[in-house]
Order: C-alpha cells, then structure tokens, then sequence
C-alpha cells in the first residue's frame, strides 16, 4: 500500500512538472500574430506543440498568472506591418520589435494594449504618423521609434503620460514644433528629437519639465534655448546644426549638472558667459557660430579640442591663440 502511495506521489508530480504553463488564449494569440507575420524562420521554436512560456523565443510568461506580458522580438527580417491580432495579447506589459525591418503604419490595435509600460520599435522601416492614441496607454515608461520613415507632427497627447521616462524619435521625418504640453513631464525625462525637419522656436515651457537628456540636432529650430540651461536635472544638451539665435553673454546661471552643451553650427552670438566656467566640467562645442572675445577659464574648457571653438567671429583664449 506505501508503494502505491508513492507511486500515485510521483505521477502527480510528473502530471504537474509536464502541465503547459501557457496560457490558452495567449497561446493562441500568439500563433495567430505568427501566422500575421508569415511564420518568419525568427520565431521557428513557436511550435504549437510545446509551451510559449517555457520554449519559445522572444516570450516571457508572469511567473504567477503564466500570461504572456513580454514578446520582444530583435534582429529579425519579418518585412511584414505589425499584425493587428497583437492586441489579443491583453496581459501585455512589454512590446518590442528592434532591427526587424517592419512597415507600414503602427497598428491602432496597440492602442488596446492597456498594460503595456514599454514599446520599442526602433530601427525599422515604419511609415505614418506617431500615433496619438499611445497617449491612451496610461502605464507607458518608455516609447522607443527612433531611425524609422515617420512623418508628420508629435503628437501633444504623449504629454499625458505621466510616468513616461523616455521618448525617442529621432531620425524620423518629423515636422512642425515641439508640443508647448511636452514641459508637464516630470520623470527624469530623456527625449531624442534629432535628425528629423522639427522647425520653430522652443517652447518656454519645457523650463517646467524634468529634463535628464535632450537631443534635438540636426534639425531646423529657431530662437533662444538659454532659458534650458537652468533646469536643475539637465545632464545633457545638444542643439547643435540647426537655426539658434541669442546672444550667450547674457546667460547668467547653468544647471551643476550639465555635463554635456553641444551648440556647433547655429547663429549664436555674444561671448562664451563666466557662469559656464564655475561647473566643475563640462564639454562644450560652439563651434560654427558668431561668438567673440576670450573664452573664460575653468570647467576645463581649456583643456578640450580646439575644435570646438573654430569658426566663430573673435574667438580668442585657450585652447584657441591668445587675445590680442
């Protein structure tokens, strides 16, 4: 009888260590987005056969619920418009497919991924618009679309998501303005606008925004961004190749901690402000501007490449030649 006991033990055991742990739904979901995306060899291991939480690539399951809230495909060749039958996924926090050479617009089937906190569609071949509605997915921390063919304005909306911490869009084709709704973001924000056709001034409202990193070179806009430069989490800034016009004498205060102010290639004019020199370092670039007189010592300016400072109007002090 005592063998017997242990040896029902054993196949319960078994029956449990062998139960899928994939759930129904998304297994089938899951299939279907395969099936959508013409069975690339990428996701060959997604064999109906076995257990999406356990054997498939690309797949993550909860440990706890086993539903299916990662599906982060990398370094595919799917050629293929991200399939709609994504939003069957409904557990979904995680979504990404990076170097997979997708096309076509982004799906507004996103849009009813409610628990999604991290897209990432980077480097593809994408087209349309930046959708609006991923201003509807409340949990959003981070929205990669960066080195795509996007077109048209951003969109203001994004500016609802409270716990957003990242916005890349650069290399785009991007138009019009930065949203003035883009200085509510109070996360430690970094936001990637550069190489896209971005044009006018700089909103005075994003001096109200937490701020860690902003990269907007390489574009066409205009006026002064000085008012930046006093935003008390800002680490790094480059504005560099695009139609800057202020006078930079007039700068009187700079964030402790910036470490990076990249602003080659605009019309900036006036002198290289003393306030600049009392960092602790920062590594600047005004090079191709209408800059003059003696570049102030400190925060190792002059210990930085000479190139930096070329090209300006009177420029003079190291690491350029004395002034006369």
């Amino acid at each position: 009888m005592k063998t017997f006991h242990i040896f029902i033990l054993l196949l319960s055991l078994i029956s449990f260590l062998s139960a899928e742990k994939c759930h129904p739904n998304d297994k089938k979901a899951l299939l279907k987005i395969k099936n959508d995306l013409n069975n690339p060899y990428d996701i060959i291991t997604w064999d109906p056969k076995t257990d999406c939480c356990e054997d498939w690539y690309a797949v993550q399951c909860d440990p706890k619920t086993n539903r299916t809230t990662q599906l982060n495909i990398h370094n595919a060749d799917i050629k293929r418009p991200i399939p709609a039958s994504i939003a069957e996924l409904t557990y979904l926090e995680s979504l990404s497919f990076h170097s997979c050479n997708m096309t076509g617009h982004i799906t507004e089937a996103i849009a009813k991924l409610s628990n999604l906190n991290f897209i990432d569609l980077r480097h593809n071949h994408l087209t349309g618009p930046v959708p609006s509605f991923l201003g509807q997915l409340k949990k959003l921390e981070y929205i990669g679309l960066s080195f795509n063919n996007l077109t048209g304005s951003i969109p203001a909306s994004l500016s609802m998501l409270t716990k957003l911490g990242g916005l890349l869009l650069d290399r785009n084709q991007l138009t019009g303005t930065i949203p003035e709704s883009f200085g509510s973001f109070k996360e430690d924000f970094y936001l990637y606008l550069s190489h896209n056709q971005l044009s006018g001034p700089i909103p005075k409202t994003l001096a109200n925004a937490n701020f860690n990193y902003i990269d907007a070179s390489r574009n066409k806009l205009e006026g002064d961004i000085s008012f930046l430069f006093g935003i008390k989490s800002l680490n790094y800034i480059d504005f560099s190749r695009n139609m800057l016009q202020f006078d930079f004498s007039k700068v009187v205060e700079f964030t402790s901690t910036l470490a990076h102010l990249d602003l080659n290639h605009n019309r900036i004019y006036g002198s290289i402000p003393q306030a600049l020199a009392k960092l602790d370092y920062v590594a600047l670039d005004v090079s191709y501007n209408r800059l003059c007189g003696k570049i102030p010592v400190g925060a190792g300016l002059q210990k930085q490449d000479v190139a930096r400072f070329l090209h300006n109007k009177c420029l003079c002090g190291a690491p350029l030649p004395k002034c006369k």
